[in-house]
């Protein structure tokens, strides 16, 4: 698999195959947290949008006192600010969250957002719950 990938212990494959250091380090995070299973979703998991296909990084699932059977979706940037994304690419994200909120109920534990952190994930679902 080469230098970018590492084995998973929680996730639904044995090894992951991480584009950046900043998917690496939010691997790390899930595999020493209590996420029940989670996947980096493979290329063919896709949105199309109107600027091309779209791939989510994450899909998450968690089942704790605090935080019950959240499935959740998520994107990891190394850096949210706009200024940073190269403008088709905030605007595929743009287009993913307004796919996700016509399927998802975030009411129901279910949701999509982008992260550049596991601690910033994990204030949101904390957040949510209160």
């Amino acid at each position: 698999l080469g230098e970018n990938a590492m084995e998973e212990k929680h996730s639904v494959f044995d090894f992951l195959k991480y584009d950046s250091n900043t998917e690496k380090k939010f691997a790390e995070e899930l595999e020493l947290d209590e996420a029940v299973i989670y996947a980096k979703l493979p290329n063919k998991f896709y949105i199309d949008t109107p600027l091309g296909k779209y791939n989510p990084d994450w899909a998450l699932c968690y089942d704790n006192k605090d935080y019950k059977y959240i499935y959740f979706v998520a994107e990891t940037k190394g850096a949210l600010g706009s200024a940073h994304l190269r403008p088709t690419e905030r605007n595929k994200i743009e287009c993913a969250k307004k796919h996700f909120a016509c399927i998802f109920d975030k009411d129901k534990d279910i949701g999509y957002e982008v992260f550049d952190t596991y601690d910033k994930l994990m204030n949101e679902l904390l957040n949510d719950k209160k």
